[in-house]
């Protein structure tokens, strides 16, 4: 059982914020985990794919007895370390003779496992074994594109499942506008039956094609495996509500005296008090007032003047 502290100072207390659920999600992180026991394959397979996730990936190389994942208690430690860590997404390689080669994907949601995806890896072909121009290597933390090929992803529920968790844990950061000339990398996935994706790594190249769109092309560089789909686990009903929430499904806050009009728009209305201004207090000092004595002391002036001025004459 996992002991639940609470937070003793603000700076814990935001720290705990921060890793609560969200509905606008931020970075996913990845924690890369072993089993009790591993073969080279699964080793390697691990260490490229924490290549490719460095900036926003994990790795613990110790091996984990206690990880037993599709059974009922087995995912106590694989927890513990997603709420040490922060990270709501996993890969777990293990091997044995009845699953070799074996790999789990999954999801948490508030750090209780939300799906699983158990895939076996066949025709490992590792990065040193492709021969290409070095040029065109993808540079760390650049944003991939995905294709998925084949109707599996659309009809058969493991292909679809498989999709959905590979798409979480590459596509990295979730931005709005993309540029052109910085997408260098495409993850192809090609449904080769019901049960078999095979899964490659693409350096995207760009050409000149006569027009303002250019001509894309592929070059294979790794690495590259075939997932055979043994076992999945999607997540309840209720579970996948409450995890799939966004910020349209909240109700909006009434907002007082304000109304919307399919013409005028947003209306408000505003009560203000009754002003007493008959009752205002004036200063002597006021400009107007000041304005005031100038005209009619200027008014007054005009009317001697305009009276006949009388002559003053001796008496004999």
């Amino acid at each position: 059982m996992l002991r639940i502290k609470t937070p003793k100072t603000h700076k814990a207390k935001r720290e705990l914020e921060k890793r609560a659920p969200k509905l606008v999600e931020n970075g996913k992180k990845t924690l890369f985990l072993h089993g009790t026991k591993t073969s080279d394959v699964l080793n390697a397979v691990l260490a490229q794919f924490f290549h490719l996730k460095r900036d926003n990936a994990i790795r613990y190389t110790k091996k984990n007895e206690n990880i037993r994942l599709f059974e009922s208690g087995g995912e106590a430690s694989l927890e513990f370390f997603s709420v040490k860590t922060d990270c709501s997404l996993f890969v777990f390689g293990s091997h044995s003779k009845k699953r070799p080669h074996n790999l789990v994907l999954g999801r948490m949601y508030d750090h209780h496992v939300y799906d699983l995806v158990e895939v076996g890896v066949e025709n490992f072909k590792p990065l040193e074994s492709f021969t290409y121009d070095k040029k065109l290597a993808p540079k760390a933390g650049t944003k991939p594109l995905f294709a998925f090929i084949g109707e599996g992803f659309e009809s058969v529920e493991e292909l679809m499942h498989l999709k959905e968790v590979l798409l979480d844990i590459f596509r990295g950061e979730v931005v709005e506008s993309l540029n052109l000339a910085g997408i260098d990398r495409v993850f192809v996935c090609t449904a080769i039956s019901s049960t078999t994706v095979l899964f490659t790594h693409c350096a995207l190249r760009l050409k000149r094609s006569g027009t303002s769109i250019p001509r894309m092309e592929l070059v294979e560089v790794g690495p590259s495996m075939d997932f055979v789909v043994r076992r999945h686990r999607l997540p309840n009903d209720s579970l996948k509500k409450e995890a799939m929430k966004t910020v349209a499904h909240q109700p909006k806050k009434k907002m007082k005296n304000v109304k919307s009009d399919a013409v005028q728009g947003k209306i408000g209305k505003i009560y203000m008090p009754d002003q007493q201004v008959g009752d205002m207090p004036l200063s002597h000092k006021v400009k107007g007032l000041k304005r005031e004595r100038r005209e009619a002391k200027m008014k007054s002036t005009t009317k001697e003047d305009d009276q006949p001025k009388k002559r003053k004459i001796d008496s004999p």
